[in-house]
């Protein structure tokens, strides 16, 4: 159970950090972190990361698609956990 908070928490900041620095890179209009890297973090575990980053850091909150697509696997893993609770999975 230990190592699975470490990795929650590992991860959660690994998202964090590079939603973050994606909008420095876009700030500077420099090559930017891949949607698809940020989508991968966030179905692994990094969605609570991600989307503190984007709050803090006002950051994808604009574009429809990614939001699209970030509450498709945020909803997801709530009915995970939701299931995991009920001990249905």
């Amino acid at each position: 159970m230990k190592v699975l908070l470490i990795s929650f928490f590992v991860i959660n900041g690994v998202a964090f950090i590079l939603a973050g620095y994606d909008k420095y890179l876009a700030v500077k209009h420099k090559r930017r972190i891949p949607e698809n890297t940020l989508f991968l973090l966030a179905a692994i575990g990094g969605s609570l990361g991600l989307l503190l980053a984007m709050l803090l850091f006002k950051h994808k909150t604009s574009k429809t698609s990614f939001i699209t697509k970030f509450s498709v696997i945020f909803l997801i893993q709530i009915v995970l956990v939701i299931a995991g609770l009920n001990n249905k999975i």
